[in-house]
């Protein structure tokens, strides 16, 4: 079996860094995705692609899959880069090529 390992990033509905402390390990889906007739859901007869499993660090995701011999690849993490601003610089005057 194949998985994924990766930490989530923020929603863009969310202005914190609520739920991208932990590691996910998701199953990777062996069949084709299809719209189910009645009522057009997505639908699946792999229900391995309804596990998600979080662990609280890389280390703990790396043993599970190797105890359960799972093929895994690890997505990296990507960070943020903040540039600090105040608010007086939103009223700043740049000329044009610096902008």
């Amino acid at each position: 079996m194949d998985a994924i390992i990766y930490k989530p990033s923020k929603t863009a509905m969310q202005s914190g860094h609520g739920n991208t402390a932990e590691w996910v390990l998701e199953y990777e889906s062996k069949s084709n995705r299809r719209p189910e007739p009645l009522m057009g859901w997505t639908a699946s007869g792999d229900t391995l692609a309804q596990v998600r499993l979080e662990f609280k660090t890389l280390d703990e995701a790396q043993a599970y899959a190797r105890k359960n011999g799972l093929n895994v690849s690890v997505l990296p993490t990507r960070q943020r880069k903040l540039k600090p601003r105040n608010y007086a610089d939103n009223f700043h005057y740049r000329p044009e090529d610096e902008a």
